[in-house]
């Protein structure tokens, strides 16, 4: 099948510095294009795959499971590995725990982790009916475009397929049991008002990460595809950030193209973790600025 227009994968070789980018569950790279492009244009080695299934019909995703979404971005991830001597990965809801199985299961190989809205839990009472339900009711309504900015919509599904989101399901358990697994330096950008993920799957991706290096954004003006939305551009900004700080601190050369745009200082609303269970309020970007 044909991919849909712009759904399509990005790829852009930059320096040797690598990041991964996972777009979610029956969305596709669109969701994630424009911060793929800010970091690319801040002279990073970029990586936004398709996954498999998606991007095209949601028939196509109902014959996939999380073994195939999962297996394409470890595959791009030891790619990049090749070419590049420092390597991150991100995600946006289902992409943000893909980029944290990749976190656990890679350890010292990634270095550092930039997650948005991270799916945690498939909540509600038919989570618990997939096992039947999926054999009975081949799909239900869509979840893409949720989305405060007016104009704006994302490219996905209009359909989830029950057999996936099954999957997803058992994904998502598998993913939560892992995250003590999780200690690589961790930007959780977040939204109060997600109409998909609620925040309690965020506070539990910070309660169970081994990560002692964590920043936690608020992101107060957008709903779920929140890299669409109000705080896109906040979103760019503060991964940027959060990368230079962790290569400046391990003595490595920032990444950074003349020609870009300078990363300017963020308001308020985010909070870093110190310790385990200890935050401390604060102004700034990730730079701790």
């Amino acid at each position: 099948m044909p991919v849909l227009p712009g759904a399509e994968p990005y790829h852009h070789e930059g320096r040797e510095v690598g990041v991964l980018l996972c777009h979610g569950f029956t969305g596709s790279p669109q969701s994630l294009r424009p911060w793929a492009e800010y970091l690319a244009a801040r002279g990073l080695t970029v990586a936004l795959p398709l996954l498999p299934g998606h991007g095209t019909r949601w028939e196509d995703l109902r014959l996939t499971g999380w073994q195939d979404w999962y297996a394409e971005v470890d595959r791009e991830l030891r790619a990049l590995r090749e070419r590049c001597a420092r390597v991150f990965v991100a995600g946006l809801s289902m992409g943000g725990a893909l980029a944290l199985r990749l976190a656990a299961k890679h350890g010292d190989a990634i270095d550092g982790v930039m997650v948005v809205n991270p799916a945690n839990k498939v909540h509600g009472p038919a989570a618990y009916a997939l096992p039947v339900l999926r054999h009975l009711v081949p799909t239900t309504k869509g979840i893409t475009s949720d989305i405060a900015k007016e104009g704006v919509e994302e490219v996905g599904y209009s359909r989830v397929p029950l057999h996936a989101a099954h999957s997803l399901r058992t994904f998502l358990r598998l993913v939560d049991g892992e995250l003590p697994q999780v200690t690589q330096p961790l930007l959780l950008l977040h939204s109060p008002r997600d109409h998909v993920v609620p925040p309690v799957d965020s506070e539990r991706v910070l309660g169970r990460v081994s990560s002692t290096d964590v920043t936690e954004i608020l992101l107060e003006q957008s709903h779920h595809v929140a890299t669409l939305d109000h705080d896109a551009d906040r979103i760019f900004e503060e991964s940027h950030a959060f990368v230079t700080r962790l290569l400046t601190e391990s003595g490595a050369e920032p990444v950074t193209d003349s020609g870009a745009e300078s990363v300017q200082q963020s308001g308020s609303g985010s909070a870093e973790r110190l310790g385990p269970g200890s935050f401390e309020q604060r102004e700034g970007t990730a730079t701790g600025g």
